[in-house]
């Protein structure tokens, strides 16, 4: 099964809770954090949800 690699590349502060709460889901706490996530469809849900915020890329 094939991965994302999720990276934030814009900061949280000033952002809705919801959109915060996503990102913390994913491990995701300070600019230049990267996680590796499956490719799932809850994964893409949450990267729909906060996109803007992320930088995504498959890792092999």
């Amino acid at each position: 099964m094939a991965n994302l690699k999720i990276e934030l590349v814009k900061s949280l502060n000033g952002r809705h809770k919801k959109h915060i709460a996503t990102a913390n889901s994913m491990g995701l706490r300070k600019i230049g954090d990267v996680t590796v996530q499956p490719d799932n469809a809850q994964t893409r849900g949450k990267v729909a949800q906060i996109g803007y915020l992320l930088q995504v890329a498959e890792d092999k």
